[in-house]
């Protein structure tokens, strides 16, 4: 891998990470492009340090309230304080974050008659010979932004016609709120094209939250899934035969490249969802989604890559 191509998959990561247009799917659709195959996962986690440095330095002075309140709350159920009914907005915040990454126990399910975890789908459809699944994802996403969208709005109106003035949904979060996201998460963890951001900041919006509530849950929500993340299948590249071949200056350009760009991207994304532009988002994850489709076709047809010619069998 070139440092060239490093640059490029970090801003592609940095760009889409946050933006509702799935950040795997685009990797996959640049790699796909590039002809890269080699060390895909491991560079993929660590563009998603990169990103997570960028969500930790946008939500810092947020996280490190939350971090305060969760050792709070196990000082409280140790001394017998602990009030589910007596919750600050932080505290509220913490149980629903703690109920949102339980779903993720559902990736590590065993499939029946493989060696494999739910979880280790996401390799395999990340495969040139699975190319399609990334443009039909790509297309639920649009679907998931759509109806995310028009149920804000729908929210916003009915509470206009009931009280005379525009009034934004509930910013309160709920267990079914919290289990709802989580599932979502989960989800879209395992089919590249399926933003993780865009599919759970629409499943708070169906849910009824507002879209500034919803997206600063799915923000925070995914910090610890990708450190999560990031840990086992750093240790299972580590772990595999022949070990890490990328060289170690492009992991790094990539890295910093993802944090930059993802910063920007969070402040882009949350302006944008602010002055209700996710028209933007929904017509370009179908036209993408659309474009990948009709390629894999083509693909199929000739049994070689449409950008490099090179044999998928």
């Amino acid at each position: 891998m070139t440092i060239l191509d490093a640059i490029i998959q970090g801003v592609v990561q940095g760009l889409t990470e946050f933006l509702p247009v799935s950040s795997s799917g685009h990797l996959t659709i640049t790699q796909h492009i590039l002809g890269v195959t080699e060390d895909n996962l491991f560079f993929s986690v660590m563009l998603h340090i990169g990103t997570l440095v960028a969500v930790i330095a946008f939500y810092h002075k947020l996280i490190w309230r939350l971090i305060k309140e969760f050792i709070s709350i196990i000082g409280d159920i140790l001394t017998g304080k602990f009030k589910w009914k007596e919750m600050s907005d932080d505290r509220r915040m913490v149980i629903m974050l703690i109920i949102g990454l339980l779903p993720l126990v559902l990736l590590f399910i065993p499939i029946p008659g493989t060696d494999m975890k739910v979880k280790d789908l996401a390799d395999v459809f990340t495969g040139g010979n699975y190319f399609y699944i990334v443009g039909i994802s790509l297309i639920v996403t649009s679907i998931l932004l759509l109806i995310g969208s028009i149920r804000s709005r729908g929210e916003v109106a009915m509470r206009h016609a009931k009280e005379g003035k525009v009034e934004a949904a509930r910013t309160a979060l709920t267990v079914p709120d919290a289990i709802v996201v989580g599932i979502t998460q989960c989800f879209a963890a395992v089919f590249p094209g399926l933003s993780r951001s865009g599919s759970t900041l629409s499943a708070g919006q169906i849910r009824g939250l507002n879209k500034q509530t919803a997206l600063d849950y799915t923000f925070i929500l995914g910090t610890p899934a990708i450190v999560a993340a990031a840990l086992l299948e750093s240790k299972e590249a580590l772990e595999a035969p022949g070990g890490i071949s990328i060289e170690i200056l492009p992991i790094i350009v990539g890295m910093i490249v993802a944090a930059v760009v993802g910063y920007l991207s969070i402040v882009l994304f949350k302006w944008l969802l602010k002055t209700d532009k996710m028209i933007i988002f929904i017509l370009y994850t179908a036209i993408v989604g659309i474009g990948v489709l009709v390629i894999s076709f083509i693909e199929m047809q000739t049994g070689v890559n449409f950008f490099t010619h090179v044999s998928l069998a």
